[in-house]
């Protein structure tokens, strides 16, 4: 691609869309993507404002249907020459306002033009925008015709079947998982407990020797969804400002605020929509002993026992041990550290025993770094992560008898 012509053609697409955009300027517009190299298609559709440009075209009663053109140019004929990040793009500014019908059937189109590996990354991405326009919504809210969520249902289910990708999606709470939030009064509130991102990031990574693809991690929240996913945005944010990467949330709704059974049930039931846009995935689970999760982690494996591979719950209310070996039996493993957790989950085979001695460190580290507010509560939690290090240090490594 010659950068010079690239850079005078966005230029050019930049004027015209500056302003008012009359007919004039549409077709031009059109003429102008048209008449684009595939590589200098991605170019321009990577340095313009996507949902504007979709908004200067428009659909006229009397006169030409710019808009509809430009849906079927990007859409149906020149998506094959789209780069899978500009067609993630383009699918986002589409969900983005009103997702009217017409919108609906090219989003459609842009899905069921991939397959296979393509198809995985590209569901991933649009799963990886770091706010709450993400997969989930799209198909589930944006969608709304039922025959066209169906169509690419059936298509994410026939490619999975054809191209299993063999990883697994990290799905975890928030309060009192990933910091003291509700219940836990052992750690100062909003504490991020020592170990928590280094556990998802050995859960992301997996057991083998190659990594596997990062980027897995969701979380799945009681916290309630507003319209404009305003709450799901300042929990993303907050969880940023906290060290973790992009990831996706899969929040609950007001009615399922209170109560344990109702938060699982709703848990539960974004569970289920989520291994349906993701049937090439196992899962793991990360959750709490305080608010519903137990019930949710058990429903997961008795609903799907191939696919959710195990269940991890941060014990928060001091679960008899006895309790703890009978859940453990069904998959569902308790622990009082993240150390004690990356134990667990190498006798269950999600991460490898280098995870385990990274998982070590970082929650050393962590705690070391923490503000107790007295010297005998720090004691009691350097014991209980002593306790699980050992244990860590028991666990046989590759080669050894």
């Amino acid at each position: 691609m010659d950068l010079s012509i690239a850079t005078t053609k966005l230029q050019a697409l930049r004027k015209d869309m500056t302003g008012h955009t009359d007919r004039d300027d549409e077709r031009r517009i059109l003429d102008l993507l048209r008449g684009a190299t595939g590589e200098e298609l991605n170019f321009l559709l990577s340095n313009v404002d996507l949902v504007r440009l979709l908004s200067d075209l428009d659909d006229r009663l009397v006169g030409p249907d710019h808009h509809t053109e430009l849906l079927e140019l990007l859409c149906t004929h020149r998506a094959p020459e789209l780069s899978l990040p500009v067609r993630a793009s383009l699918a986002t500014a589409l969900q983005k306002g009103a997702t009217r019908a017409q919108a609906e059937r090219r989003l459609r189109d842009l899905f069921l033009g991939l397959k296979g590996r393509e198809l995985t990354a590209f569901k991933n991405l649009l799963d990886a925008g770091g706010e709450y326009h993400d997969l989930p919504h799209l198909v589930f809210d944006d969608v709304d015709d039922p025959a066209l969520r169906a169509e690419l249902l059936a298509h994410f289910q026939r490619e999975a079947e054809a191209v299993p990708s063999g990883e697994n999606k990290v799905l975890s709470d928030i309060d009192d998982t990933f910091f003291a939030n509700w219940v836990d009064k052992r750690y100062p509130s909003k504490t991020v407990y020592p170990g928590v991102l280094a556990f998802y990031a050995e859960l992301d990574r997996g057991p083998g020797i190659i990594p596997g693809r990062s980027g897995d991690l969701t979380f799945v929240s009681a916290r309630p969804q507003d319209p404009l996913g305003l709450i799901e945005n300042a929990t993303l944010e907050s969880l940023r400002e906290r060290g973790v990467p992009l990831a996706v949330m899969l929040s609950g709704s007001f009615f399922h605020l209170v109560g344990n059974t109702r938060i699982a049930q709703k848990k539960f039931e974004n569970f289920e929509q989520y291994s349906r846009l993701f049937p090439e995935y196992g899962f793991v689970f990360v959750g709490d002993s305080g608010q519903g999760d137990v019930e949710f982690g058990a429903r997961m494996r008795a609903a799907q026992p191939q696919a959710v591979r195990a269940v991890f719950i941060h014990d928060v209310v001091a679960t008899p041990e006895a309790k703890r070996d009978e859940w453990r039996a069904q998959h569902v493993y308790f622990f009082d550290t993240y150390v004690g957790a990356a134990v667990e989950a190498f006798h269950a085979g999600v991460v490898s025993r280098d995870g385990v001695d990274r998982i070590a460190t970082a929650a050393v580290e962590s705690l070391a770094a923490i503000t107790f507010p007295t010297p005998a509560q720090r004691q009691t939690r350097e014991a209980e992560l002593a306790r699980d290090l050992a244990r860590a240090q028991a666990l046989p490594r590759a080669g050894s008898v």
